[in-house]
């Protein structure tokens, strides 16, 4: 099994805590794709995923996965006995897809769109708009604001144990300093759940 990755990107991290988390991260290995270069964008790359984003995961028959809950729910379902992150009952399940939907377009992808409009590093083929990126920064803050309420009380997300809620958060919250959007002195919730998290083993993965 071969993993295509960027390890800096935080979709492809999303991958790897996962897998650590399940104890998996020995039976992939990882290839390198260097984004600013451009290699994601040749025919070969594409041929494995036509939407040419990292990352991809490669099984041993030449089949190839894209979009990181796709790979992490191929993980989860092919290895049933190590520790589930996405829920164990129907009800758990459920809960775990709600927070993943809402971090994905309330935190995440406005993270994403921030740094693309605002950064400058995909210029040379996309058309950065840094007004909306400023607007995506805002909307990140209020999700942050929104979730350190949330965790009052709470040591994880979701479920009260350990997630992918809490992987993709977290992996969104580090990225989020690459455009200088940091936890507030008050969010106190927001900073404990996030230091809890990054004692993890999986979280220097």
């Amino acid at each position: 099994m071969k993993i295509f990755e960027t390890s800096t990107a935080p979709n492809p991290r999303r991958v790897r805590m996962f897998m650590a988390e399940k104890g998996l991260l020995d039976e992939a290995e990882f290839i390198q794709i260097d984004l600013q270069k451009g290699e994601n964008l040749t025919p070969e790359y594409a041929a494995k995923n036509p939407m040419k984003k990292v990352p991809v995961m490669e099984l041993d028959d030449g089949t190839c996965i894209s979009e990181t809950m796709a790979i992490c729910r191929y993980f989860e379902e092919s290895y049933p006995d190590s520790p589930t992150l996405l829920g164990n009952t129907p009800l758990e399940k459920a809960q775990v897809e709600q927070w993943l939907r809402w971090i994905e377009f309330s935190f995440f992808m406005p993270t994403g769109m921030c740094f693309q409009h605002t950064s400058g590093y995909f210029k040379d083929r996309m058309n950065p708009i840094k007004e909306w990126g400023e607007e995506c920064g805002k909307t990140v803050e209020k999700f942050m604001g929104f979730l350190d309420k949330h965790l009052e009380g709470r040591d994880f997300i979701c479920c009260d144990r350990f997630t992918a809620a809490d992987i993709n958060a977290f992996t969104t919250m580090a990225f989020a300093r690459v455009v200088d959007i940091r936890i507030r002195p008050e969010q106190e919730n927001l900073k404990a759940w996030f230091e809890r998290i990054k004692e993890r083993p999986s979280s220097k993965v």
